[in-house]
């Protein structure tokens, strides 16, 4: 257990130096630039977005890396959202791909109040809320929005990662690194990295943009 805590603190600690839009992702033309990290968050923020099934209080999912990119309109929201799961364990790694498989029930991101009205960054002024270009005045209540599309991206130990290469096959969404890849010193600057983020986007089935 101590050396589960030791991973996931260590997890987090890497996926802090991540931006706010996920490294490598590819900009697609006219897109308007909504990303927000949502997990994890500064060490001094108590509460973080989450992802839930309609109606439930109490199963939520709490990926260790979460980004949420903003779109549609103040009317009409909705969230398109790049996920990172650390699996320490082969069982670990069936219950969290179990979450993030295709369904026909709808997924929602809950943002808490308080994290909307914090700002992205440390000594940055704007709020939360004002950077997602969908929430036309100070919330006053968390704000909750469908799923449109779901990228998740599998760190796995080195045993596990050349086990599922040779005998298994990720579905679309699905995206799988080495553990040590995952929590290096540079990842975020690797271009191995990077390449295989901006494959886990809309951008990569189409073959040109308009």
């Amino acid at each position: 257990m101590k050396h589960a805590n030791t991973l996931d603190a260590l997890v987090r600690d890497r996926l802090r130096r991540w931006p706010q839009r996920p490294p490598g992702l590819v900009r697609r033309p006219l897109e308007r630039e909504h990303w927000l990290r949502g997990r994890p968050g500064e060490e001094s923020e108590t509460c973080h977005p989450f992802l839930k099934l309609p109606g439930s209080n109490r199963l939520r999912t709490l990926p260790d890396g979460l980004w949420l990119h903003f779109g549609g309109t103040a009317v009409e929201p909705f969230v398109d959202i790049f996920a990172i799961e650390a699996c320490g364990s082969l069982q670990n790694l069936l219950d969290k791909r179990s979450r993030f498989a295709p369904s026909t029930n709808s997924l929602l991101a809950v943002c808490p109040l308080p994290w909307l009205l914090a700002p992205a960054l440390p000594n940055q002024p704007v709020p939360r809320w004002k950077l997602t270009g969908v929430v036309a005045s100070s919330p006053l209540v968390p704000l909750v929005l469908p799923v449109r599309d779901v990228r998740v991206m599998y760190g796995l130990k080195q045993r596990h990662y050349n086990g599922f290469v040779k005998s298994q096959i990720p579905h679309p969404h699905e995206y799988f690194v080495p553990m040590e890849a995952l929590v290096a010193e540079d990842a975020v600057q690797n271009p191995e990295m990077q390449a295989l983020v901006s494959r886990a986007s809309a951008n990569a089935n189409f073959l040109n943009a308009p």
